[in-house]
């Protein structure tokens, strides 16, 4: 078998596991808050984030060929398949290591981060689309920012509309609203993250030879969809306890208002064609709410810890990613 179909072939197989892992590592951003209140059973909630990811993640591909062309040039990269699979192993590391410790972290920032340590190893500093890279990483920058300023709105405007209203009746408006947003949030978790995927796939088959421009084909897009909706179903149980109540206590009333903010801020960007981090979307959104709530109610230790993790992803992805690519250039062309 030629060497490079071999190499097409396990990155197919590494970028699936990815995406695979990537599902059951966000189900957590879907369906925490509505598990954590009750308004969705567990089985119920997984099923529902399960199809609604699927749905999404058939229905864009822009945020595909962000990933695919913005961070580093498939047209020009050199060993370049060994640059992806080398980004994939060490995305898959780090995915693995912040789920096994329970911690939200970004399958977004790991993917990123990896993809442009390996470019780097292989390429220097001209491996990087300096510019691109520089414009994804301040949207993964914002993005969180700007989902903890919509919760707190949101949460605060609420807080003045059902002041007067009922505990037990505005829990189960909220409760039985939740419901939806929490299908909200897992469609645009897949029409954001599944992409992550296709861009990568798609890339490696740009890279290889086996297209000639950088569009995401239609098998590409069916095994990205029902894989992420595979791993979505197995649950991430840790990360699922992390965010729905190692925070602050959440009331039906803040799991609607964090679904609502963070589902609204990934669908904008997935629009704008950006990757945004489904785990710093709902987390700061849950900050923000909570604050709202109550400043001191709001557990910042835990928060501390979730967001000293997202400041080191990125570095420590492209770190590792550059010592796999090292190790892999022995062997790989």
């Amino acid at each position: 078998m030629e060497i490079n179909l071999l190499l097409v072939i396990i990155i197919v197989v590494l970028a699936l596991s990815f995406d695979f892992i990537n599902g059951f590592h966000d189900t957590a951003n879907a369906i925490a808050t509505s598990v954590s209140t009750r308004a969705l059973s567990p089985r119920k909630a997984i099923i529902l984030a399960s199809v609604m990811n699927m749905i999404g993640a058939l229905l864009f591909t822009g945020v595909a060929k962000t990933i695919g062309g913005k961070v580093t040039n498939p047209f020009k990269l050199e060993h370049g398949l060994t640059v992806i699979i080398a980004t994939l192993i060490a995305a898959i590391v780090w995915n693995l290591i912040t789920w096994w410790r329970g911690i939200p972290s970004s399958s977004s920032h790991a993917l990123i981060g990896a993809l442009a340590g390996a470019a780097v190893a292989s390429n220097g500093w001209n491996g990087i689309n300096a510019s691109g890279f520089t414009e994804i990483v301040l949207w993964l920058i914002l993005s969180p920012v700007i989902a903890f300023i919509v919760g707190f709105c949101i949460m605060s405007l609420l807080k003045i509309l059902f002041a007067n209203a009922s505990p037990h009746l505005t829990n189960k408006w909220f409760r039985t609203g939740q419901r939806f947003t929490a299908a909200y949030q897992a469609f645009t978790h897949g029409t954001n993250d599944a992409q992550k995927t296709m861009g990568i796939i798609t890339m490696a088959l740009v890279a290889s030879g086996n297209l000639t421009e950088l569009e995401v084909p239609f098998w590409v897009k069916v095994s990205t969809a029902i894989v992420m909706a595979l791993g979505t179903s197995v649950g991430g149980w840790k990360i699922i306890k992390t965010v729905g109540t190692k925070i602050f206590k959440i009331e039906p009333i803040h799991g609607f208002s964090a679904d609502l903010s963070s589902a609204s801020v990934m669908l904008a960007l997935t629009l704008m064609h950006y990757p945004v981090s489904s785990s710093h979307a709902i987390t700061s959104s849950i900050l923000g709410v909570g604050s709202a709530k109550r400043f001191s109610s709001v557990k910042w230790d835990t928060a501390s810890k979730i967001v000293r993790t997202w400041i080191i992803t990125i570095p420590a992805a492209a770190v590792l990613s550059a010592l796999i690519y090292w190790l892999l250039s022995l062997f790989l062309p």
